[in-house]
């Protein structure tokens, strides 16, 4: 006879009480390594932007836009860091644990890659769009491409948070 009830027994075996530790790992990385890459991106691009603001300063305005765009990088980990804390319960499956930190961890790093690119075609981009402004629409393109990088980490974060937000002991 088995001196634990098979109910308890089963929660014991499929949600341990470290499975949390994984969901909150997701959300902490979904926002640093998204913040990571926007920093960078925001960081890069805006020293490309000063240097391009000496020479022309009426094309400042024009410029900003790599450093907008790295910036709403840092806003995909944090909308899927708030949508895996909602997620958090004491009694998670350790499934649920790791999709959520796969999940975290998909929107982190993609977005991370997403803020060097933007960081590296921002700067140059804006540096050569003031001698040559036909160059302005190709930054865009390429710049678009870049951040697209880290739509795709979102789009995969979400589709993983609700499949951890589905599973049951």
């Amino acid at each position: 006879m088995c001196p634990i009830p098979l109910p308890l027994l089963q929660i014991a075996v499929f949600s341990p009480v470290y499975s949390p530790f994984f969901g909150v790992m997701g959300a902490t990385s979904a926002i640093v390594f998204c913040c990571f890459g926007a920093a960078y991106g925001t960081a890069k691009s805006g020293v490309g932007l000063t240097s391009m603001g000496v020479l022309r300063p009426d094309l400042i305005m024009k410029g900003v836009v790599p450093i907008i765009m790295a910036g709403i990088i840092g806003i995909y980990g944090l909308v899927v860091s708030v949508l895996i804390g909602n997620g958090f319960s004491q009694t998670m499956s350790l499934y649920a644990g790791f999709i959520q930190l796969g999940a975290g961890l998909s929107v982190g790093l993609a977005g991370m890659a997403a803020g060097f690119a933007v960081g590296i075609v921002g700067d140059a981009g804006v540096r050569a769009s003031a001698q040559q402004p036909r160059l302005f629409t190709g930054m865009i393109l390429v710049l678009i491409f870049a951040e697209v990088l880290a739509l795709y980490g979102l789009i995969v974060a979400l589709i993983l948070n609700t499949k951890a937000s589905d599973s049951k002991c």
